[in-house]
């Protein structure tokens, strides 16, 4: 017990170590590409304007969520089209993913924003912007969804019928706490994608991170500083949701 406990001890220790020369490794790099750059480094330029790159921190956050709940809705849906028995409907699932596969996600931005939104004589460019962003990922949610269940094996659904499961109680029981066990940690990855992406949104000119340190920029003529700061906050929402992602794979793994 005790030789177990050292050796756990050790390979935990090892483990610490690893991460804190990786991470050290990267930030001598970026430190390396800060002081190489031809004039002092400094992010005092974009104080005037941190109430505005704050507002486009909270505005890619909440754009991110409308566009997790929309396409989870529309994910739900397609997969329901997948699985079902009007060949229509399986076509149609077929068709509109492989058009979204094959579109680049600016594309898909500018294509609503100019052509379908004017087309349906609605011009709010912002949430046409939304929109694509639920669109594109619609199919990936698909995906997720069509995962999940799979995982609900036929004797699994054997047993509720010989059990006498009412409808409610194999969901209840059953078929949801197994679906939203897997479905959560791809799900959170798919919100990070979200995160990245509504930063082709600057298209737009919405106001979201992107957009607001680009404003600053242009402004201040800090582009370096501005880059790294842009990098440094995408990281700030990103990582942390990374390890979220992770933390739940481990405990719901168990």
């Amino acid at each position: 017990m005790k030789t177990k406990l050292i050796t756990h001890l050790k390979t935990n220790a090892g483990s610490i170590i690893s991460y804190v020369f990786a991470f050290l490794t990267i930030a001598t790099f970026v430190a390396f590409v800060v002081f190489m750059q031809t004039e002092e480094f400094t992010l005092q330029a974009f104080e005037p304007y941190q109430n505005m790159i704050v507002r486009g921190i909270g505005n890619t956050i909440y754009v991110s969520i409308i566009s997790l709940v929309g396409s989870l809705v529309l994910g739900f849906v397609l997969y329901l089209f997948s699985i079902s028995k009007v060949k229509y409907l399986k076509a149609l699932d077929d068709v509109f993913t492989e058009i979204i596969y094959g579109t680049p996600l600016l594309v898909l931005i500018v294509i609503t924003a100019f052509v379908i939104g004017p087309a349906f004589d609605v011009y709010q460019r912002n949430i046409l912007g939304v929109l694509a962003l639920v669109i594109y990922m619609t199919p990936y949610m698909k995906n997720v969804f069509k995962s999940a269940f799979s995982s609900i094996s036929d004797e699994q659904y054997m047993a509720m019928d010989l059990f006498g499961f009412t409808p409610f109680q194999r969901y209840r029981y059953i078929i949801i706490p197994q679906v939203i066990r897997i479905l959560m940690p791809p799900m959170m990855n798919n919100f990070s994608l979200i995160i990245k992406g509504s930063a082709l949104l600057n298209v737009l000119s919405y106001n979201e991170l992107y957009y607001a340190v680009r404003v600053a920029q242009s402004k201040t003529f800090a582009f370096v500083e501005g880059y790294i700061l842009m990098w440094v906050l995408y990281l700030l929402i990103t990582i942390p949701l990374s390890q979220l992602t992770k933390y739940i794979e481990r405990k719901w793994s168990l």
